[in-house]
């Protein structure tokens, strides 16, 4: 039985050290996980280039990325799906696109330096990059999901659904009026900026910038009310970002039965979720969580969790796509440790 493994938020390199990857257990784990893959997906947000030096994180990345080519070996493929915190892979080529970009764009390897140096560490031969989305079935269909923020107030992933008396030639209908509605590039004028005064400007570029969690809510919020944050989250996910994915899916003209995306962090639909939530109609929704440990969210909690680093969707042949938290036997200390890798 064919078996694909989809993983996303990765974020290595962030400026916090907040990828689980860049230490030893869950790294080992998640490799170990690969000898028993056919294919992997790889859902956005692998390599954070908004929130840290692109240069600086791509050098974090590229023994951890190595290390995935590596263990997959030569004949196994590997589809990549940039997100918005990677988007840096594919901008000028998505602006190349015009008009023209399709729901699932084959993306060239050359798109960018930064994308081929990513497509040479993962295995140049077996990697296909797609954007904004990719077809990993007839009926399954994957993409980061940063395109729900354009339907939410402020327009992030905490955000609020907006409410339906937008006038409708406001709203984006395809992959590039989502493009165009969700452009914000202040990260290399913020990156010259006085170190105090970049911090009031990312913060501001947060409210209109996907992030689940701006750094705004991290100097009001503390890690001892991490229950109720992730619980809020949580219904914040529910009442408000799966909506507005199913928009993103209406002006898409996606027609499948699951829809696999990440993005929000939220690994689900988990056994105490109401599974009518994760649905727009015939559609099932199923994330991918994240691989970032964010205290804010899992302090002193326990898997499995909703927000615990390692989540990740499996498909099979003929089975529905399903939510799995392969990080669940680690402890909060293993997924914090320093480490390196050689």
């Amino acid at each position: 039985m064919a078996r694909t493994l989809v993983i996303s938020d990765l974020h290595i390199g962030a400026r916090a050290a907040v990828s689980v990857l860049e230490r030893e257990a869950p790294r080992e784990l998640l490799l170990s996980e690969l000898e028993r893959v056919d294919r992997l997906v790889l859902l956005g947000d692998v390599v954070e280039m908004i929130e840290a030096q692109p240069r600086s994180a791509m050098a974090v990345a590229a023994p951890i990325l190595r290390a995935i080519g590596k263990r997959l070996g030569d004949e196994r493929p590997i589809v990549l799906v940039p997100g918005n915190h990677d988007r840096p892979l594919v901008r000028a080529w998505i602006r190349g696109c015009g008009t023209a970009l399709a729901a699932d764009e084959l993306v060239p390897p050359t798109a960018s330096p930064f994308l081929e140096q990513v497509v040479s560490w993962l295995g140049a031969r077996r990697v296909e990059v797609r954007y904004p989305g990719a077809w990993l079935g007839e009926r399954v269909w994957a993409t980061h999901g940063h395109y729900l923020d354009r339907h939410l107030v402020p327009v992030s992933t905490w955000g609020v659904l907006r409410g339906g008396r937008q006038r409708a030639e406001e709203m984006p209908a395809s992959p590039s009026a989502y493009e165009r509605s969700g452009r914000l590039h202040l990260s290399p004028a913020i990156r010259r900026l006085p170190r105090p005064l970049a911090a009031i400007v990312e913060d501001v570029g947060d409210l209109v910038r996907a992030a689940t969690m701006p750094r705004v809510q991290r100097r009001v919020l503390h890690r001892r009310i991490a229950p109720l944050t992730a619980r809020l989250l949580s219904v914040q996910m529910r009442r408000h970002s799966l909506p507005a994915l199913a928009r993103v899916l209406a002006d898409l003209a996606i027609d499948a039965d699951a829809v696999v995306f990440g993005h929000v962090h939220r690994l689900g639909p988990l056994p105490d979720d109401d599974p009518a939530r994760w649905r727009a109609g015939a559609t099932a929704f199923v994330n991918t969580g994240s691989w970032v440990y964010e205290p804010l969210l899992v302090h002193r909690a326990t898997p499995p969790h909703p927000y615990w680093p390692g989540g990740a969707v499996v498909l099979e042949d003929g089975l529905p796509p399903r939510p799995v938290g392969l990080l669940d036997g680690l402890s909060a200390a293993q997924l914090r440790g320093a480490d390196s890798l050689d």
